[in-house]
């Protein structure tokens, strides 16, 4: 079978080159660069060089040039019995060619043998003096530009390599702001490995800001401060269940959370309505420990790990959005949830469960919040009313049934209206949840005033007649409370 060797040429230098290329390079009958670079020199003149780099011209996408230059490197191997390819750095560092060789190379009829070359880390660590065990990220900015968030832990060091344009500094900026503070500090590091590198500290608001970057450009990016990633919070709660923790975290089990999860839970969704996002940040947190501790007790049992919590639900999202992560089309909302609910129905045929459209509705939501869910479930196969007039009727034919009901179907009219209102808020685009907790916390702030505004006139609210009472109610409004 053909020899194919695959060469690193190092991150620049030709002093870089190790001792086992530069004998592969020398002696070789030709030489195929993926691209043109410097260490390229010490070959001797009378071994033919050719480079690919025309071909990025020409061709369309990356992909489209990467699939060229393996179809050109296989057809050089198999005429010649065997070829050299040369890439920058390490073959196995960022190299999207050499892994489809890899892949490519069975069917193919060709053996593979990997030169290992210098890649662009090891010099960008010494630029940095950074040592690379310490949790180093190594990754590609090309990969992290077509994210929405970045796929490392935050806590940790990162490298990228190919910043090569501002557009893809850009990109990778607006991936990044996810999860770092604008002011936080990144280096970006120019030739790494050649007698010209330089290393470029800025903020990261100002990373496309950069008059230097250019195809030797890589980005470091320092690690936030010990906690900022979920794998760190794992270590916490699992510290907290060993042996040397904290007994009583030791102590519970699912059943003994169950409080505090619907307390969390609760308490998030309270500071939801007061608008208030640090409670908010504060509540997610709590939450959020609930979650990790049940998923760390399934770890000791046995049971599952967090990790299957999270590909379970990136799974189902992924499945539920072909729109998205597909290629079906869909227009409006509506569209989306008629789809969605297609979608679940056909996963509850497919599991064989025999589930209905409303048996995943849990029974421990609270009433306002069920009666909603039910009414949603049933809107996106179509049963609703055309307009939301139909469900203000509702409203006033279940009042009129109220009037007439004795006292033993009371209880079930008075359960009729409060749904017909829930759904008529549903209608209007409302969450009837919420709206009565607002209006509740509204009463109890104006019930408040008045017991304040009775005090200081010095009366007890029992000797006050309604007609009183409803004085000062209205001046409490008057307040604006």
């Amino acid at each position: 079978m053909p020899i194919l060797e695959i060469v690193g040429l190092g991150p620049g230098a030709p002093e870089l080159l190790t001792r086992q290329a530069h004998a592969v390079l020398c002696s070789a009958r030709e030489v195929l660069l993926r691209t043109m670079h410097p260490a390229v020199q010490i070959i001797p003149s009378s071994i033919p060089v050719r480079t690919f780099d025309p071909l990025y011209e020409s061709g369309d996408s990356f992909e489209d040039v990467y699939g060229q230059i393996v179809a050109e490197v296989f057809r050089a191997c198999q005429a010649g019995a065997g070829c050299v390819y040369a890439v920058p750095g390490d073959p196995l560092m960022g190299e999207a060619t050499v892994i489809e060789l890899l892949r490519q190379a069975p069917s193919a009829q060709v053996t593979v043998q990997i030169v290992n070359g210098v890649s662009f880390v090891e010099p960008c660590l010494a630029a940095l003096a950074v040592d690379g065990l310490e949790g180093l990220f190594v990754g590609d900015a090309l990969d992290l530009a077509r994210m929405h968030h970045p796929h490392f832990p935050p806590d940790r060091p990162a490298l990228l390599g190919q910043l090569y344009s501002r557009l893809v500094a850009s990109d990778v900026k607006l991936t990044l702001l996810n999860v770092y503070p604008e002011p936080h500090e990144v280096a970006l590091l120019h030739a790494a490995g050649t007698d010209s590198v330089q290393v470029e500290r800025l903020p990261l608001h100002a990373l496309d800001r950069s008059v230097r970057i250019g195809p030797l450009t890589a980005l470091f990016i320092p690690a936030l401060a010990t906690g900022h990633s979920l794998e760190a919070f794992q270590e916490t709660v699992a510290h907290l269940r060993a042996p040397d923790g904290c007994p009583w975290d030791r102590e519970q089990t699912p059943t003994s959370l169950r409080p505090h999860l619907l307390e969390e839970a609760y308490e998030a969704l309270h500071a939801i309505d007061a608008g208030d996002t640090q409670a908010l940040r504060e509540e997610l947190g709590d939450l959020l420990l609930q979650i990790v501790l049940q998923a760390q007790i399934a770890v000791e049992e046995g049971d599952f790990s967090l990790g299957e919590v999270i590909h379970g639900i990136e799974t189902k999202i992924r499945r539920r959005h072909p729109h998205v992560f597909g290629d079906v089309q869909v227009g409006e909302v509506d569209e989306v949830l008629r789809n969605w609910e297609a979608l679940k129905a056909s996963e509850r045929q497919d599991a064989g469960k025999g589930k209905g459209l409303l048996d995943g509705i849990p029974l421990g939501l609270p009433a306002l919040a069920q009666a909603a869910e039910i009414q949603d479930r049933v809107a996106r196969i179509g049963f609703d009313w055309p307009q939301a007039d139909g469900a203000r009727d509702k409203i006033l034919e279940e009042l009129d049934e109220i009037a007439r009901a004795g006292s033993e179907g009371l209880a079930d009219e008075v359960g009729d209206l409060l749904f017909s209102a829930v759904n008529f808020a549903r209608r209007l685009n409302v969450d009837a949840e919420s709206a009565l907790r607002t209006a509740a916390a509204r009463f109890r702030r104006r019930f408040a005033r008045v017991e304040a505004l009775a005090s200081t006139a010095g009366r007890e609210l029992s000797a006050l007649s309604l007609d009183e009472l409803d004085v000062l109610w209205e001046q409490a409004k008057s307040e604006g409370l």
